[in-house]
């Protein structure tokens, strides 16, 4: 049998035909357009899967399941997208309208953070534990929950917003409205933030740094451009690095002190910095978790699975 993986991002829609084991044997993509409304975003998830099985020579009814990882709040009892926030989805019954466009014997959702965790405890980084847990850093900060094999959503499937956790009382604007949560720190986008902040500071008090020469000659920061500095040998770029390694250490502390799982995985663009981010991390959960002295720790590692997480975390939900 055959399983489905739909990825459902705000840029593109990422299909996948997995086997059993979860290996992906054909894959592809279109552009999402979110602004559309919401069955034309379905119909082509549906139409790439349809095309993707032609390719393939794989017939409808040897198809076990087509899941679907989303953005937002997806209840997996009902199929119904509640809300979401860069797709026009509201209570929105998502899986019923994907099976009125291809008529497979199920479909099931899933917050695409949540998928992305369950594909790494299934097939990547934490596969073989029991517990697991994974962060993503992109824009925001995203996380997911695996307890016993199966994703943990809280009664009304919208827990697991691990970057919404507060480390910073009254501290930077959160866009989900609070001040101080993770994700304003922690994530790329905090990242850049922080980065930004500080070349405008040493422009102003005229504080010499590698950070301010690569933002005159491409006249924008990314969350590389501190890294780079630091690689360098620029102290402005170093105490940045230190200062979003600290923020990332305490709330990585903070998900290892609550949930204690076998493995945390962290995936994201900034993990290609390798040992340049893991090892000053590392040094600092080792010395700040609760467990630090016990035989049995938390193992942190990199998610291994990519941009393929959503397909493969999604195929998985029919496992």
């Amino acid at each position: 049998m055959y399983y489905i993986g739909v990825d459902l991002g705000g840029t593109n829609i990422a299909v996948g035909i997995c086997d059993a084991n979860l290996k992906i044997l054909v894959k592809g993509s279109v552009p999402t357009n979110p602004d559309r409304a919401p069955e034309l975003i379905v119909k082509d998830m549906a139409d790439l899967s349809a095309r993707l099985l032609a390719e393939k020579g794989i017939p409808l009814d040897e198809v076990e399941s087509v899941g679907i990882a989303t953005p937002g709040t997806a209840n997996s009892e009902t199929g119904v997208v509640e809300y979401a926030n860069n797709i026009p989805f509201f209570r929105f019954p998502i899986a019923d309208v994907f099976k009125s466009y291809l008529p497979v014997k199920r479909v099931l959702i899933e917050n695409d953070a949540n998928a992305a965790a369950l594909a790494e405890s299934l097939a990547g980084a934490a596969k073989g534990t029991k517990k697991s847990v994974m962060i993503t850093l992109g824009t925001g900060v995203g996380g997911g929950i695996v307890i016993d094999g199966k994703v943990y959503s809280g009664f009304n499937h919208a827990g697991g917003e691990l970057g919404h956790t507060v480390i910073e009382k009254d501290g930077r604007p959160c866009s989900c409205g609070r001040r101080g949560c993770w994700e304003a720190y922690s994530s790329a986008t905090g990242l850049i933030n922080m980065t930004r902040e500080k070349v405008n500071e040493c422009k102003i008090k005229g504080i010499p740094s590698l950070m301010v020469d690569e933002f005159d000659e491409t006249g924008r920061v990314s969350a590389r451009t501190a890294f780079n500095a630091m690689k360098r040998g620029d102290a402005v770029g170093a105490k940045v690095v230190e200062e979003y390694v600290e923020y990332l250490a305490c709330g990585l502390t903070n998900m290892i002190n609550i949930f204690q799982p076998e493995v945390l995985s962290i995936g994201g663009g900034i993990c290609n910095e390798g040992d340049n981010l893991l090892t000053p991390l590392l040094g600092i959960i080792r010395t700040e978790q609760y467990t630090r002295n016990a035989p049995n720790r938390c193992q942190v590692r990199i998610a291994e699975l990519g941009n393929d997480a959503g397909i493969i975390g999604a195929a998985g939900l029919g496992l």
